[in-house]
């Protein structure tokens, strides 16, 4: 199998650690300064790992083998949150770039096809996934119109635009090319560091359903107003995030998450009692029979407290995300290697945050390989990831990928 190397792959991740670098984190949003100079330093690396390079119309960076193929495709994204980790994204892009450079150097796979992407936006500073759907030819021309990023407020075509990328082709998906896309990444969760573990084998990735609740009541004076008289929709709203904790527990299987991580209470003022008020609810689970229960009981909760003072609605906030699944062939490889690597110290495990593969998976075989995130910290400038599963990670991943590709060519 091919031997990474792992002082050049820890030298990579730190190098582009440094573009962008603030503090101990990254700021490197999609389609920023940072981030393009971040996707030109890629594409200059990919040429002297010995991949052809280009930069596509929406930012992708991709490192083409000169091998005829059947072939690979390893990667993820290297556009960051706000304030953002080192490894989110980064981590798979260096992992693809080192196996790449790995097999050319082993005589035994140096006749095998790996093709690297760093994919643009997966974060969703414009639109979630811009660039792997953009790839798979799935990306909606009036979503796209549309999208802006809400803290600078460009739209998404003029950051195209300053980024120097209007006229430049968008590449599509080359079927017959590929066997599939593998992707690593950190946990940005605790499970497997809590259980001690090296390697997690992702098995699918969780779907999402986000609902809101909008809350009529009557904006009055606090003092003169008395509580009989009052039609509070702060009130209404602190029970209906009540009724739900009480609830979905009820309903929810091992790994069920829900989060009430945004809410509105208008006016605002001590004094006055709101008139108006909102809740965004988001739940994420790959059984999405849960997630029917979950919303069929949002609705129940909201019609029950609407039958007091507050006039209650609800209603979908967002399309839902539909539960992805890795495929079984390549999920053995994994695990095959995580065990020769890392015996007992792995496990198979779905992935409650969304990735590219999630788009991908529509048109290629996809898998994916978590390592352990210290504390379980992500999207935070305090992410981290110990060096040796750094290395451990990658290995496991290069020899999944020769054993994939090894497997096609003697088939």
């Amino acid at each position: 199998m091919p031997a990474i190397n792992p002082d050049r792959l820890l030298a990579d991740l730190k190098e582009l650690r440094s573009i962008g670098a603030v503090e101990t984190g990254v700021v490197r949003p999609a389609l920023s300064e940072k981030d393009m100079e971040a996707r030109r330093w890629l594409a200059k690396k990919f040429e002297a790992a010995g991949l052809s390079a280009s930069i596509d119309g929406v930012g992708n960076v991709y490192g083409r083998s000169p091998k005829p193929g059947p072939a690979l495709l390893i990667g993820s994204h290297s556009d960051t949150q706000p304030r953002g980790g080192w490894l989110d994204g980064a981590l798979g892009v260096i992992y693809g770039l080192e196996i790449a450079r790995a097999m050319a150097e082993d005589p035994a796979t140096a006749g095998l096809a790996v093709d690297v992407v760093s994919w643009q936006d997966e974060e969703g500073t414009y639109m979630s996934c811009l660039g792997s759907r953009s790839w798979c030819d799935t990306l909606d021309p009036e979503a796209e119109k549309a999208a802006r990023n809400g803290s600078a407020g460009m739209s998404l075509t003029e950051a195209i635009a300053k980024a120097g990328l209007t006229d430049v082709p968008r590449q599509t998906i080359e079927k017959d090319r590929y066997l599939g896309y593998l992707e690593a990444h950190i946990e940005q969760g605790a499970y497997l560091e809590e259980g001690g573990l090296n390697i997690g084998v992702v098995t699918g990735i969780v779907a999402i359903r986000a609902m809101r609740f909008r809350f009529h009541g009557e904006q009055n004076h606090a003092g003169t107003t008395t509580m009989k008289r009052r039609k509070d929709a702060a009130t209404a709203l602190f029970e209906v995030a009540h009724r739900i904790n009480q609830e979905f527990p009820k309903v929810a299987g091992e790994r069920t998450v829900w989060t009430m991580g945004r809410l509105s209470v208008q006016p605002g003022a001590p004094s006055i009692v709101p008139g108006y008020a909102e809740l965004d609810l988001q739940f994420r689970d790959t059984d999405e029979s849960i997630l029917d229960k979950f919303e069929a009981l949002a609705a129940e909760i909201a019609n029950d407290v609407g039958k007091g003072k507050v006039r209650v609605e609800v209603e979908r906030s967002r399309t839902p995300v539909k539960a992805s699944f890795m495929d079984a062939g390549f999920q053995k490889h994994i695990a095959g290697a995580a065990e020769a690597t890392a015996p007992g110290k792995w496990q198979s495990m779905p992935s409650a945050a969304g990735h590219d593969p999630m788009v991908i998976c529509e048109k290629l075989p996809c898998a994916m390989l978590f390592i352990p995130s210290i504390g379980g910290i992500s999207h935070d400038f305090a992410e981290d990831s110990h060096e040796s599963d750094i290395v451990l990670g990658c290995r496991v991943l290069a020899d999944a990928a020769a054993s994939i590709l090894q497997e096609r060519r003697n088939a």
